[in-house]
């Protein structure tokens, strides 16, 4: 892809791409193939190869408009809550975290996930600083538990991802 601007109806077309490709995926896993992304976006094969020339590319760019986006809500949430709303997402759509996780397609996304890591260090901070958390909960900790509970919400049941986040919550707190 050129680096001048996308015109108007590029800069549609790209949009409904990535958000068919988001429920495509969301459906069938990263298995789901570019020609039923292409279907259900109601472009052409070649539209979509135009935006994103491969499969991975298409993914990456799912991911990581994924974590911009969880990363900018971080800002209105709490610790609980962005933490809640992260495991819900990855409950939602499988794929994301089957990409996370490295099963299947791999992509790059370490700026992205850098960016979410910071979106986490300040809501701990802030946590920690207002006594909702104990002073010795450490950023890599909180990590391990989001990308493990988020793993466990691939199978979970609603009632037990509940009860498994009250479980985490409970250990964190003061």
């Amino acid at each position: 892809m050129s680096s001048k601007p996308l015109r108007a109806d590029a800069r549609r077309n790209r949009a409904r791409i990535l958000a068919a490709a988001g429920e495509v995926f969301a459906a069938k896993g990263t298995a789901a193939s570019t020609e039923e992304v292409a279907a259900a976006a109601g472009v052409a094969i070649g539209t979509v190869f135009r935006h994103f020339p491969t499969k991975r590319d298409l993914l990456g760019a799912i991911l990581k408009d994924l974590l911009a986006e969880l990363a900018e809500q971080a800002e209105g949430d709490d610790l609980f809550a962005f933490f809640t709303r992260v495991v819900t997402a990855a409950a939602e759509k499988k794929f994301v975290v089957e990409l996370l996780a490295g099963h299947g397609v791999d992509v790059e996304v370490s700026g992205a996930v850098g960016t979410l890591s910071g979106a986490v260090e300040q809501l701990l901070d802030e946590a920690r600083a207002s006594g909702q958390v104990r002073g010795d909960v450490r950023l890599d900790e909180v990590l391990a538990l989001l990308g493990m509970a988020g793993q466990g919400a691939l199978t979970w049941s609603a009632d037990l991802r509940a009860r498994t986040l009250d479980v985490i919550f409970a250990g964190l707190r003061r």
